[in-house]
């Protein structure tokens, strides 16, 4: 008897720190998620177009990360066993890679949007033009380390466990740095767009950019700050996807490109919370799928979207746009 009620404690315990384990999987990747997704959320907003190369900006934000963390370039590539002669500690090197892909950020709409923005020209071209800017920078990281993959060592985290007990799981501490950066990102932008001035002429422009210039905010000045964030958001959460998994490539951003414009129709085109919500969703919906079945994670997560878009084809969090006569 006594026997048996120890095996039933144990498997109680054991299913709670699966569950537990599960949770924290599906929310620092939805998290991540998020963080993607809001780069696409910020400039759609402001500009009615998805910006196509923010999955190779998110990609240079990896890179930049194991630059500065003292990471040597392999044996291809232009740079081949280039090294900094430097090494930043993981969150500072992580900062300043958020701050280099903000400028490349801020590059790509001062060469692939602005221009044809000033001449009126078709919002499809932008797209084609931002598809195109993406492409030539993922070819120039490969031209420049090769192709090779990297990886940003756990050690990074000077002083912090490897893992940690929590309520009987065993948790990596690099997923509690995944979800609790995202999360003050996450916290920080809402904050920022709901309580600033700025944050809120950025919703005026998202609104109605002419009526907002003619209230005397600049819009051009708030579609800079809306790609600054948007390239500021992707090399965060680039750097955080090298030291969770590793940079697989010049091309590994381009699966977090599809699912980060996955998230972002799941949540509501241009919607700030439904990208939160729609990152959150989709990275628990991996997560519950088991071990041996991961190859079908994508299949999972794409299939609720496909099932969500038909019963709400606006997103969860999307306005229905007025038909116009």
């Amino acid at each position: 008897m006594a026997a048996a009620v120890a095996s039933h404690c144990c498997s109680e315990r054991w299913a709670v720190s699966d569950l537990i384990q599960l949770l924290l999987n599906g929310l620092s990747t939805g998290a991540v998620y998020a963080l993607f997704a809001l780069g696409y959320t910020l400039v759609f907003s402001v500009l009615g177009v998805i910006n196509f190369a923010h999955g190779a900006v998110f990609t240079l934000g990896a890179y930049f990360t194991f630059l500065l963390i003292g990471g040597a370039v392999g044996a291809n590539g232009l740079l081949a066993g280039f090294q900094l002669p430097f090494a930043l500690p993981f969150w500072l090197a992580l900062l300043l890679a958020g701050v280099g892909a903000a400028a490349v950020a801020l590059l790509i709409e001062r060469t692939a949007f602005r221009p044809l923005r000033e001449r009126g020209a078709d919002p499809l071209l932008a797209l084609i033009t931002s598809l195109g800017a993406g492409v030539v920078l993922v070819n120039l990281i490969q031209l420049l380390v090769g192709a090779e993959s990297y990886a940003i060592p756990t050690t990074a985290l000077a002083g912090l466990p490897a893992a940690i007990r929590l309520f009987g799981a065993q948790v990596r501490t690099v997923q509690l740095v995944l979800l609790g950066v995202a999360t003050v990102l996450l916290v920080a932008l809402s904050l920022w767009i709901d309580g600033s001035r700025s944050g809120k002429a950025l919703r005026a422009v998202a609104e109605d950019a002419t009526t907002a210039q003619l209230l005397g905010i600049p819009s051009g000045r708030m579609i800079q700050i809306a790609f600054g964030l948007s390239g500021f958001l992707a090399g965060i959460a680039g750097g955080l996807v090298g030291l969770s998994v590793s940079i697989a490539g010049p091309y590994f951003g381009i699966g977090y490109g599809l699912k980060g414009l996955g998230v972002l129709v799941l949540g509501g085109l241009g919607s700030v919370p439904g990208a939160v919500l729609g990152g959150l969703i989709i990275g628990l919906a991996e997560a519950c799928v088991p071990a041996e079945l991961s190859g079908y994670r994508d299949v999972v997560a794409y299939g609720f979207l496909f099932v969500v878009l038909l019963l709400r084809p606006q997103g969860l969090l999307g306005k229905v746009l007025p038909t116009k006569v």
